[in-house]
């Protein structure tokens, strides 16, 4: 959205993507059906027409590529931002070098996702090839054993996709995360814990109430539940899905200030601007206190406007 927002604007601007358009919905599970609405999703009113109510991701991902062409916008794709140089180190303000060019800007928009750093459970076997930080599809572990462990939406997910298309299925989350129902607390939404409780209902999923991991091994894992006892069960694949974290090494290398946020640490920034201390940087999108979509996309029209007032040089 700040990339459209700028073109209509008559800025002169460019987008650095390391991965591809639309990047972090192309790494949603295949086939999942997204459970924003339409209007949480979509750039202008009315453009986004998936074939029911909610859109999957490959109708997001499609709308969202389009978009981009459509509108014939300025991004670069599978280019990663090796540096970019202090203030006013050259005359324009900041220079950005990356794996492929460099470049010139008087400000900057960091939109940076929170993927880089996947949470850890430090257990011995964690590094082996079974276990993955990442959940994208069900069929490779069709009638295989598989243990999902987290507590919040990724992991729900994932566990009723395996439990559907027929995964021995093992959920162990924390009694707190399965049985709060404050949405402040990042908990299991209820449009994924309710078809979760219905596969529980028909004995297709497992719940562990996990104390915590104690061993991943090659065939199975050892845990110990809630009440300290421990439990070694057969195992074929496990999805550690407990969060991840933003790489904010380059804009602290800039000055840009950092605080604790409800999900980790977060760059201090102006609420309605989105400037953070430092002139010229800003930020946008899931590693700010705005982590949903639609955050990201108010926040891209936000910093544009602001720019065109001419509070900045252009």
């Amino acid at each position: 959205m700040a990339a459209y927002e700028a073109k209509q604007a008559g800025l002169d601007y460019v987008v650095i993507e390391k991965g591809l358009i639309g990047n972090t919905i192309y790494n949603y599970p295949v086939g999942l059906t997204v459970f924003s609405t339409t209007n949480e999703l979509e750039f202008n009113e009315g453009d986004l027409k998936p074939a029911r109510e909610k859109p999957t991701r490959e109708e997001l991902l499609s709308y969202y590529v389009r978009f981009v062409l459509d509108n014939d916008l300025n991004i670069r794709t599978e280019e990663t931002v090796l540096s970019v140089s202090e203030p006013g180190a050259i005359a324009t303000g900041f220079c950005v070098t990356t794996d492929k060019s460099s470049y010139e800007a008087s400000r900057i928009l960091f939109a940076i996702g929170a993927m880089d750093f996947p949470r850890k459970l430090n257990v011995p076997g964690e590094d082996l090839p079974k276990v993955h930080d990442h959940f994208r599809e069900t069929y490779p572990w069709v009638k295989k054993k598989a243990l999902i462990v987290g507590g919040g939406n990724s992991a729900g997910e994932a566990a009723l996709f395996l439990a559907q298309e027929g995964a021995d299925t093992t959920l162990a989350i924390f009694r707190n995360d399965w049985e709060s129902t404050d949405p402040k607390q990042g908990c299991i939404k209820y449009w994924v814990k309710e078809p979760l409780e219905q596969e529980l209902a028909e004995h297709c999923l497992r719940l562990f109430f996990l104390g915590k991991v104690i061993e991943i091994r090659e065939n199975e894992v050892e845990l110990e539940n809630e009440n300290g006892d421990r439990v070694v069960i057969e195992n074929d694949v496990v999805f550690v899905l407990i969060g991840s974290d933003a790489d904010l090494t380059m804009m602290k290398s800039l000055g840009v200030e950092t605080e604790q946020g409800k999900y980790g640490e977060v760059p201090v920034y102006d609420p309605e601007t989105f400037e953070t201390n430092v002139p010229g940087v800003f930020v946008a999108g899931h590693f700010t206190n705005q982590r949903h979509i639609k955050g990201a996309i108010d926040a891209g029209r936000s910093v544009i406007a602001y720019i065109r007032t001419g509070n900045n040089s252009e």
